[in-house]
């Protein structure tokens, strides 16, 4: 039975008529390691303001204290010391010798001993606002102070309401303190007259990863009455400076106001990876107007009017109330990063630690690049064409200073997070795409440099660390004591780096033969099969009855065996963060090749179905959770989809790629149960918006599968009516009447511009320049997509007699 006709009218879109700065729920994400930060930021913004608490994340809704007032935080990442830097919290009570501040006890300023307790009730997580009331500290009750935060692209605001009976309040503002798990290596501050403050803060950051700098300004909008400074011997009233290493833990200072004319002191704030000149700089530009700080209320609403604008350029109709916060939400999480790394004058630190200036354009850092080359990466190039210009110029910046493409770039540095070869795919998305215009020799240079050798020892990054066997063998050589750059190494997880590489060559050898480089074009697709390198199609697992499975290969070729002498596809060995049940699937570039090493078409439907139980979902799609892995963490021992991780995101397509895009349908309904109104809303880790932006494609109707091919796979939307504005005026519009998320539904017929859509895919060369994308809906599966030439064409195939 057909849900609707193609012509039937539709409501108004939801964006002309409802907030939607107010819509978004910042707390979804916040609970069970979705690692999202409740607080104030502008998109893309250089500042964010949100509690600090006990959480390695920075902060969980359900931690019992807020420490203070961060800084500096980048939003659902996996790794520790990803929030805070500059710790400030008002506090009220007396600071002397003995008082509820006791001076001469340093350690009476360690921010987990004072931290506020806090209350939910009242508690406001907006688009470009927070608010929270903090009912005592760790020294004794008061009637409650409320918090407010607020945030443009290089300013922040914050404004602290003290109880009606308080004669005097206080601000202290911890620098050594600035994260949880890694040491402070050295701060500074200094009281500067009698407004503001200004410091210095050097940390070790995110996965055991390099030191680097955050310059700060805080400017109050009146004048304190005292002040003073702590260090390692304690408190000193009146003291302007202070300055500690690594081993002093306690730095900081205490502001003073008189509240008799006013229980609301609001502070300014602005931060800099460049120098302290660079904060002031910041918050001149967007805390300030005509010399004078701006009011926090002005802000917020230059805040939230320019989260209204981003979110805005996408328009829904049809859901619930609940549907559309989630779906707004999901888009705010997905233009929060990459942050602005330069500063108002366009000066910022680059990877060779000098200044450089980025003129006319934006300069981003903190890229994630093995999360966001799956989804998010291309979100923003449909959305964010000119953000995405000057995403693709920052990472060839990198490239120029540092001599290197990032894996996983932390500030001005690289952290060498997670394996494979994410920077390939992410580059040549944007290739595609249309954001490297004008720079497709440079790009094709760094990335031929990537592909093809190996950094050097004395440089920070590892590149691709398993290019030498890879290179000669066709594989990534197991070898658990192969020396790392950091926390991660690519020979430590060889299986699920030789299908990184082979997904990146592939990608790479579509720009190689749009470019005229068809010799290096012609390696790289052979490249592209590499994955069968690593193919064991002996490997018989006798829980499922399945045979074949990839397997990590030692020196020689041999297959890699445990000590048990049994090698299982559950087992962690060889693979990141997943097992070979999961990696095995990485083959979107040759689905078809990937069915015949299974043993066939219906035989791999069979694995699918037992990878998702696809019976049980058929029947109830809010089973997925119980079904599939439930733990952001539970990475090993699994032989089912994770939808808390990265590996198996792209995984409900392979069914529409093997002619079953109705059992896609089934399986993205049911993921789309797992993204709700709640703190624990967001599945797994957002690592910077990827799941969100997963979510978002879901909901739209479009998935970019295979990188570098432009082409998005087409599945039943959720939505009635999604607007996608693509710049330069274009809009693309999916319209699917009758479209909803309470049952499962399926594609009947689709049309482009009028004109019917027999394959399972749309070019994005047809999408970009705007129009209608129609689909009708039904409650049983059709025919729609399910012939062999309705998929796209393999982009590296390969055959089990030609592999090299």
């Amino acid at each position: 039975m057909l849900v609707a006709a193609l012509s039937l009218p539709l409501p108004a879109l939801a964006s002309s008529v409802e907030d939607l700065a107010t819509m978004v729920n910042t707390f979804i994400g916040s609970k069970d390691d979705g690692n999202t930060f409740p607080g104030a930021s502008a998109p893309f913004g250089l500042i964010q303001v949100s509690p600090i608490g006990e959480h390695y994340s920075g902060w969980r809704y359900d931690d019992p204290k807020i420490h203070g007032f961060g800084h500096s935080f980048i939003s659902g990442a996996g790794c520790w010391e990803q929030g805070g830097q500059v710790s400030v919290l008002p506090v009220v009570g007396t600071i002397g010798p003995g008082a509820t501040f006791d001076t001469t006890e340093a350690a009476t300023f360690d921010h987990r001993k004072y931290g506020a307790s806090y209350t939910h009730d009242g508690e406001i997580g907006k688009a470009g606002y927070y608010k929270v009331r903090l009912t005592d500290t760790g020294y004794g009750p008061h009637a409650g102070i409320d918090a407010e935060a607020t945030a443009l692209t290089h300013a922040a605001a914050e404004r602290y309401t003290f109880p009606a009976d308080e004669t005097e309040g206080h601000v202290l503002v911890n620098v050594s303190q600035a994260n949880a798990r890694h040491r402070v290596i050295g701060s500074a501050i200094e009281v500067v007259g009698d407004r503001a403050v200004e410091g210095k803060v050097t940390t070790m950051s995110f996965c055991g990863g390099h030191q680097y700098s955050t310059w700060f300004r805080i400017e109050f909008d009146r004048p304190f009455k005292s002040f003073g400074t702590w260090g390692q011997a304690g408190g000193t009233a009146g003291s302007r400076f202070s300055m500690e290493g690594e081993h002093d833990p306690w730095n900081g200072a205490w502001l003073s106001f008189d509240l008799s004319k006013g229980r609301a002191v609001t502070a300014i704030s602005a931060i800099s990876h460049v120098d302290a000149e660079g904060a002031r700089i910041n918050l001149r530009a967007d805390g300030m107007k005509n010399g004078k700080l701006i009011g926090f209320d002005a802000m917020r609403e230059t805040a939230q009017d320019a989260w209204r604008k981003e979110l805005a350029s996408v328009r829904i109709e049809g859901g619930s109330s609940d549907d559309r916060t989630v779906f707004y939400t999901a888009l705010y999480h997905a233009l929060l990063q990459p942050l602005t790394g330069n500063d108002a004058d366009g000066r910022y630190r680059g990877y060779d630690d000098n200044i450089h200036v980025a003129d006319g354009w934006t300069y981003y850092e903190y890229f994630s690049l093995w999360d966001t080359y799956r989804s998010q990466n291309q979100l923003l190039a449909i959305l964010r064409p000119e953000r995405s210009r000057d995403i693709a110029r920052s990472v060839l910046a990198i490239h120029e200073q540092g001599g290197w493409l990032p894996r996983w770039g932390y500030a001005n540095f690289e952290t060498n997070v997670m394996t494979g070869d994410p920077v390939t795919p992410f580059l040549v998305d944007l290739w595609r795409f249309g954001a490297l215009e004008g720079r497709e020799a440079q790009a094709w240079a760094a990335l031929r440099q990537n592909a093809y050798e190996v950094p050097p020892l004395n440089s920070r990054h590892a590149g691709r660390s398993g290019n030498p066997s890879y290179l000669a063998n066709g594989f990534v050589q197991f070898d658990r004591a192969f020396p790392s750059k950091g926390m991660d190494v690519d020979p430590h997880h060889a299986g699920s780096a030789t299908f990184e590489y082979a997904v990146a060559d592939c990608a790479l050898s579509q720009m190689a033969e749009a470019l005229g480089h068809a010799g290096d074009a012609a390696d790289l697709r052979r490249r592209g099969g590499n994955w069968r390198e690593v193919w064991d199609p002996a490997l018989e697992e006798s829980e499922s009855g399945f045979t074949g499975f990839p397997r990590p290969r030692l020196e020689g070729g041999r297959w890699f065996t445990p000590p048990t002498g049994l090698y299982s596809p559950r087992s962690h060995y060889g693979f990141h963060e997943g097992t070979a049940w999961q990696y095995q699937w990485l083959v979107p570039q040759d689905a078809s090749g990937l069915a015949e090493a299974m043993g066939g078409r219906a035989r791999t439907l069979e694995r699918l179905d037992a990878f998702f139980a696809l019976d049980v979902l058929r029947e109830d799609p809010q089973r997925a959770r119980a079904e599939w892995v439930a733990g952001p963490y539970d990475y090993y021992g699994q032989f089912r989809f994770n939808p808390n991780n990265e590996p198996t995101m792209h995984v409900p397509w392979m069914y529409t790629m093997l002619g079953e895009p109705a059992r896609t349908a089934i399986v993205v309904r049911a993921a789309q149960t797992l993204f709700t109104n709640a703190p624990n809303g967001v599945t797994g880790n957002d690592d910077l918006g990827t799941m969100s932006a997963w979510y978002l494609f879901t909901a739209i109707g479009l998935y970019p599968l295979m990188p570098g091919s432009g082409e998005l796979l087409l599945h039943a939307p959720r939505f009635e009516r999604v607007e996608l504005d693509l710049g330069d005026g274009k809009t693309l519009r999916v319209v699917a009447p009758g479209a909803g998320g309470n049952a499962l539904q399926y594609p009947q017929r689709v049309h482009f511009n009028g004109e019917p859509v027999d394959q399972v895919w749309l070019d994005w060369s047809q999408l970009r320049e705007g129009g209608e994308l129609g689909f009708v809906l039904g409650s049983e599966p059709s025919d729609w997509g399910v012939a062999t030439s309705a998929t796209p064409a393999m982009a590296c195939p390969s055959a089990a007699d030609a592999r090299r």
